[in-house]
Parts: C-alpha cells; sequence; structure tokens
C-alpha cells in the first residue's frame, strides 16, 4: 500500500518529514515566514492584518526577558522558538487542540526537539524554564485576549490567569504587516544566536 507524503518543501529549499524531522532540514528563514503568516486565534482579532505567531513569539520573548532578568540567552532563544513548530503544523486554538488528542502534541514535541537541536539547545529544555516560558505565553495570550480578540479582561482572567497589571498596561500589542513581522523576528533570532 502507498504511503502518503508526510514532507513538506519549505521555500528554502529543504525538506522537511513531518514524522521524523531532522535538525538540517530546519531554516530559520522557513519558520520566520511560515510564523509570520499563521494567524493566532484563527485570524478573529480587530485590526487591518491578523496577529502572527511571529508577533507573538517576539512579544513572549520580551515578556520572559521582563520577567526574568538574569535568564540565559539560550532560554531567550527557547521562548523565541516556543511556537516554532507552527510554521508547519499552524496554529490550533486549545478547543481544536482538545479534540484532536494526543496526536497533535507528540507532532508538536517532534518538531520541536529538532529545531532545538538546530539551534543549540537541548531537544527539551528544563522543567522549570519551560514554566518560565509558558507564564510569559499566558501573559501574551491574556493581552492579545483582552486588546484584539475581543475578550473582557474577566474572562481573560479565567482563561489566562490574572495578570501583573503593571506589565499588562505597560505592554501593548502591535499589527504589523507579516513582512516586518518575519524580518524582526530573523533578527531577533540571528541577535540571540550571536550572544550565545
Amino acid at each position: 500500500m502507498k504511503q502518503s507524503r508526510a514532507w513538506q518543501r519549505m521555500l528554502s529549499g529543504r525538506r522537511l518529514d513531518l514524522l521524523d524531522p531532522t535538525p538540517m532540514d530546519i531554516e530559520i528563514s522557513d519558520i520566520a515566514h511560515g510564523l509570520a503568516f499563521v494567524a493566532r486565534w484563527n485570524g478573529q482579532t480587530k485590526g487591518d492584518f491578523a496577529y502572527s505567531v511571529a508577533e507573538h513569539s517576539i512579544l513572549v520573548t520580551d515578556i520572559f526577558a521582563l520577567q526574568n532578568p538574569n535568564a540565559p540567552v539560550k532560554w531567550q532563544l527557547a521562548a523565541l522558538l516556543h511556537d516554532a513548530p507552527e510554521y508547519v503544523i499552524g496554529d490550533m486554538i486549545s478547543p481544536v487542540k482538545n479534540a484532536v488528542g494526543p496526536g497533535y502534541e507528540a507532532l508538536d514535541e517532534r518538531l520541536t526537539a529538532a529545531i532545538h537541536i538546530r539551534f543549540g539547545l537541548p531537544a527539551q529544555i528544563p522543567v522549570a524554564v519551560k514554566k518560565q516560558i509558558k507564564k510569559a505565553d499566558k501573559l501574551s495570550a491574556w493581552l492579545e485576549a483582552t486588546q484584539i480578540a475581543g475578550f473582557m479582561s474577566h474572562e481573560a482572567d479565567k482563561f489566562f490567569g490574572k495578570q501583573d497589571p503593571d506589565l499588562t498596561q505597560r505592554l501593548e500589542i502591535k499589527l504589523r504587516p507579516p513582512v516586518e513581522a518575519r524580518n524582526d523576528f530573523t533578527k531577533r533570532h540571528a541577535d540571540l544566536m550571536e550572544h550565545l
């Protein structure tokens, strides 16, 4: 029986096998481009541009650095890449992930490991660091929910937890053309790699 195709050709020319990804088939240009065109919130946000996963990843990295000012550069890089697999598997909202089940999580974990190894991170980051990144991710989600996705603050508190008002009042979501988000994501990655 013929096996279904499980790879995708990237703009860089790489061919990424989604079931068995290798670090050598991963390029930051492909990640940045893909994430810049993947909409958070299934595109259900206010504004003239979708809020991209690339933009979200930059914000999470900024928040992570604010919340963990002494964190090593490698963990800032891990924060930037926390949703990197979505450049090929898209950004599924939590209800869809729950409906799909454990297969999505396994695919995400394989891609994450390959991406981490490609850029000099451990395949699995320490649990404590993962929790710190998740904390920054939740604050980002709270900001997105209240500023561009139509949630009231009390609804966001329910789903993402109460957040530090000093940070929620200081941070603002920016909607930009995908090419700007792509370029900033690529630049942030290059800056972090240079300081590793």
